[in-house]
């Protein structure tokens, strides 16, 4: 019985070890990327900095007032919520944190009689909603670990056409945010309509600055160039959202697998032990066993008067080897 434990713990120990070295490959690729998805999102600032400077000076030109992107609704009566969290598993909390948020908001407006819209980034968040019979628009996944610019374009597409035509009236960005390597938060960013606090009071206003020549000369008028650039606009929100979301889950996904590889030592460790303790009782039982037996068979031969050899019969095994008496 104990041989037998003995080599079920030692198959659960080589089980737990070939999982420790796959998570721990899984923490130290994930901890490379960290820093590639990191620099990816600072290399994305002065692009996201720059157009909004310039839609700022677009919209202190006067053209904020006609453009459809600005224009919110007087009643929201439909929201949309841009949900982006990750195509794969193994990432610890990092897509249920997303899907809390997105979900809470979600209850919100239905209790609040409402309509809303899900639009999933990322496998695992459409599955969640799926399951729970959400209202889904349209999905967007393989991409979630390193996203492009024309994978914002796509998202950023999408849900301005539905804004613009009126089949939502809000549009709203769930994501996670990078911090740093060990902080990231969850966060709820509205994405279309811009408000107008967001892109005023940019340098194309007279005296903005005071090293200011002169006021800025647009061709075509501003109008038309800022309904061209907002759309821009969105997209390069939708990208810088979605980079922070890569490097957000190469960093729980690193923290998980640490956690795990950890586990993993602790489990190898009490394992091991009771595995020893399985097998020192398997050879005291055997020894115990031995002892015992030596001890029934002495008492069993132990040799008295009437057994014991005589003389006479031990005379002719004496003679035949050649000894005297």
């Amino acid at each position: 019985m104990a041989g037998g434990q003995e080599r079920i713990l030692r198959g659960r120990i080589r089980s737990v070890q070939a999982t420790k070295k796959i998570t721990r490959a899984m923490e130290l690729i994930a901890g490379s990327r960290i820093v590639k998805a990191q620099q990816r999102v600072q290399a994305a600032v002065p692009y996201s900095e720059q157009i909004t400077n310039v839609v700022r000076d677009l919209a202190a030109a006067g053209a904020a007032q006609d453009s459809p992107l600005l224009a919110g609704r007087d009643e929201i009566n439909t929201t949309c919520y841009v949900a982006i969290a990750a195509d794969r598993g193994l990432c610890g909390g990092y897509n249920a944190g997303v899907q809390r948020a997105a979900e809470g908001e979600v209850k919100a407006d239905v209790q609040a009689g409402k309509r809303y819209e899900i639009v999933p980034v990322g496998s695992k968040v459409e599955g969640y909603f799926r399951f729970r019979g959400y209202e889904l628009g349209e999905q967007f996944s393989g991409f979630s670990g390193a996203p492009s610019y024309a994978d914002a374009q796509r998202i950023g597409k999408h849900v301005v056409e539905r804004f613009v035509s009126g089949e939502v009236d809000k549009v709203e960005l769930v994501y996670t945010r990078f911090i740093s390597a060990g902080n990231q938060e969850v966060v709820l960013r509205p994405l279309v309509p811009l408000s107008v606090e967001t892109v005023e009071g940019g340098d194309g206003r007279p005296g903005a600055r005071e090293d200011a020549t002169g006021d800025y000369e647009f061709e075509p008028d501003p109008t038309t160039i800022l309904d061209d650039l907002l759309p821009r606009y969105v997209e390069a929100r939708i990208y810088a959202a979605l980079l922070n979301a890569a490097a957000s889950e190469h960093a729980f996904r690193q923290r998980a697998m640490k956690a795990a590889t950890d586990n993993a030592d602790e489990l190898i460790k009490t394992l091991s032990r009771i595995m020893n303790r399985a097998r020192q009782d398997a050879i005291t039982t055997e020894i115990m066993e031995i002892v015992g037996g030596a001890e029934a068979l002495g008492s069993g031969n132990k040799p008295t008067a009437s057994s014991a050899p005589t003389r006479e019969a031990l005379v002719p095994e004496l003679t035949a080897t050649g000894d005297t008496i």
